[in-house]
């Protein structure tokens, strides 16, 4: 195997020509400088055969770029934000960028922790779904010139720019929804609490349960975690009640599952005893065992305009003072999940 070289300056000694005569090459510069044809061949033939890498790091702190953007989201294991980050990824790639992923875990000193470990790598930019209430490191990394996006969990008090689903409308679409196939008692299994996702949608539940002139049930909204076992474990004390409810809203994919787990192990079956939707579509909601009524919220599109934003936000100064805001617009999509009972 030929010997990988990522050095120019060892791939000029090779050739035996200056530094400066094999970047012009290497940079498409060829032309300008009138380089012979025959060295610019020698050149490209020797960075062929040792397989030459330029050092992207070395040439980023002489340029003061790396072109590498960060990118950090709560949970790589819940399928909403693994399908951002390809997104993201792809979008990333396409335009020359490479792209360094952290987890947070819904842990805000871990995020904290992400955020100094992609300044100290010298990113170009910072896409991030935040953790928490406290945003004070974001909007501190923001103000020291750092380009960066928000996205889903986004903090429109505070002037940073984000990217968001309309969780107001799909909270109150799926709930209206339910209420058109006659249900009346519907519990909402909530999110992380006061996280702008969970409060948005559990406002557009609110509001359309008092549209109805249905009373709000307090003891109906539970729960505090995007995860699966809380969609579990909440389930299971909603039907422990005199009076169970005969509709769930689950805020996230992944509520959804755990209600669908805890209803198989209590012989109810999905929508004859328990009619459910769930926030955020998924490839795999129309193959379960009951198809899912889903709030389709547009992730690739998400992920596509955070990059295109924060690449605009590097690439000109001037466009950094404009605070860029969009809400997408999320779909109901309706399935066999929601059993009519008027």
């Amino acid at each position: 195997m030929a010997k990988v070289v990522n050095d120019i300056r060892d791939l000029a000694g090779v050739l035996g020509l200056s530094i400066t005569t094999v970047s012009r090459v290497l940079n498409g510069k060829a032309k300008k400088y009138r380089i012979r044809a025959e060295t610019q061949q020698r050149v490209m033939q020797a960075a062929k055969e040792y397989n030459y890498v330029p050092n992207k790091l070395a040439r980023g702190l002489k340029l003061s770029r790396t072109d590498t953007l960060g990118l950090i989201i709560p949970d790589i294991s819940n399928p909403f934000f693994a399908d951002i980050a390809q997104s993201i990824e792809k979008e990333a790639r396409s335009n020359g960028y490479s792209l360094i992923l952290g987890d947070s875990g819904e842990d805000q000193m871990v995020e904290k922790e992400l955020i100094r470990l992609l300044l100290s790598h010298k990113v170009d930019g910072i896409i991030i779904a935040p953790v928490g209430t406290d945003y004070k490191q974001i909007i501190q990394t923001y103000n020291s010139g750092m380009p960066l996006v928000v996205i889903d969990r986004c903090f429109p008090e505070i002037g940073l720019p984000f990217i968001t689903s309309d969780n107001y409308q799909g909270g109150y679409d799926a709930v209206n929804y339910l209420i058109s196939m006659g249900h009346r008692k519907i519990a909402c299994i909530q999110g992380i609490l006061k996280s702008r996702p969970t409060t948005e949608r559990v406002r557009g539940y609110k509001e359309a349960l008092c549209n109805s002139g249905i009373p709000l049930d307090d003891n109906l909204i539970v729960g505090d975690n995007y995860n699966t076992e809380n969609g579990y474990k909440q389930t299971r004390i909603l039907f422990s009640m005199e009076d169970p409810p005969t509709a769930i809203f689950a805020l996230s994919n992944l509520i959804g599952l755990g209600v669908i787990k805890a209803a198989e192990e209590m012989g109810l079956n999905i929508p004859e005893n328990i009619s459910l939707i769930s926030f955020d579509e998924q490839p795999y909601s129309a193959f379960l065992g009951t198809p899912m009524t889903t709030i389709d919220q547009k992730k690739n599109e998400m992920g596509q305009l955070a990059v295109d934003v924060l690449l605009k936000y590097i690439g000109n100064k001037e466009y950094r003072k404009k605070v860029i805001n969009m809400t997408l617009k999320t779909n109901l999509i309706i399935r066999d999940s929601v059993k009519r009972i008027v």
